[in-house]
């Protein structure tokens, strides 16, 4: 008897129960900095054992420090995962030698492709697809590769407001994930709003991606620095809810807390156990400590 063949049709008999099911922030992941890394004396002291923990490269810091805060990390027992930003890189030999230097330095074996934050390429590069035609990452052995997701759209890519050219890089993204050893996933820059994220990961599953989608949350924050970062990070229409917080007093004083759109995520996941949302990615604006705690009582909550 083929029993995968009657796992389908035992899904549709019997749903699983909410205890059963898993959470998204199960193995939920976090972002630092070297700068924000190095006030952390002991991330054993803070971070569940073996966590992501995604290292955001910014433009103008040295790959020195990157490659050895991500060194610590992993030496402290974390799966590290630094961003690789296409517009920062001058050449395939700098990229090269970022690599090289993860690799034999931090035995680092995951990463984070995206065009980066610079609007105009530095060099070669221009985006992270650029990246990954090298065949640098499949050679050199990187087991995960992940690639940014945009639920909001990409004005950057997409100046008139459609989502054409993004479906497109989506979709050889797509492709490329078919064809390599490594594991690829989706992560989305941090959002307010739930309907956005959900309606984003059913409209792309109908073009036929299957890419597990990773969905940025932002940690608790004041609202005022929430906001800064949502118009620095170009956040879209979700950044209404924020405005929206802002308009009500009473909310006004509160710290932000991204309870309301992680309760709606997963009960979206849980009523559509097939979606592409696997787990939640922090971006700890109002602080790591702040971002830990609230998923650590979270999780115990469950």
């Amino acid at each position: 008897m083929d029993v995968s063949k009657e796992r389908p049709n035992q899904q549709l008999s019997a749903q699983p129960s909410a205890a059963s099911m898993p959470s998204l922030l199960d193995n939920w992941s976090i972002e630092v900095m070297p700068r924000t890394a190095a006030k952390i004396g002991d991330f054993r002291q803070l971070l569940p054992a073996g966590t992501r923990v995604y290292l955001a490269h910014i433009d103008g810091t040295p790959i020195g420090d990157m490659v050895a805060t991500a060194r610590r990390l992993h030496l402290e027992g974390f799966a590290v995962m630094p961003h690789i930003p296409a517009r920062s890189i001058s050449d395939a030999g700098t990229l090269k030698d970022w690599l090289d230097r993860y690799r034999s330095e931090a035995d680092i074996r995951q990463a984070l492709l995206l065009a980066g934050g610079n609007s105009s390429p530095r060099g070669t590069f221009g985006s992270s697809l650029e990246l990954v035609e090298t065949g640098l990452f499949d050679r050199m052995g990187f087991t995960n590769l992940h690639f940014a997701g945009h639920p909001e759209g990409n004005r950057d890519i997409d100046g008139d407001l459609s989502t054409r050219q993004v479906d497109a890089a989506l979709l050889t993204k797509q492709a490329y994930a078919e064809r390599t050893d490594a594991r690829v996933a989706l992560t989305t820059q941090f959002g307010f709003d739930a309907k956005p994220i959900i309606d984003w990961t059913q409209r792309i599953a109908a073009l036929g991606v299957d890419l597990p989608v990773h969905v940025g949350i932002a940690g608790p924050a004041r609202l005022q620095t929430l906001l800064k970062y949502a118009l620095s990070c170009g956040v879209g229409p979700s950044l209404q809810i924020l405005q929206k917080r802002a308009l009500d007093v009473r909310r006004l004083l509160l710290p932000y807390e991204p309870t309301e759109i992680v309760d709606e995520l997963e009960a979206y996941k849980m009523s559509h156990p097939q979606s592409l949302l696997a787990q939640i990615h922090m971006f700890p604006l109002g602080g790591i400590e702040a971002a830990v705690t609230w998923c650590r009582k979270r999780s115990q909550t469950r």
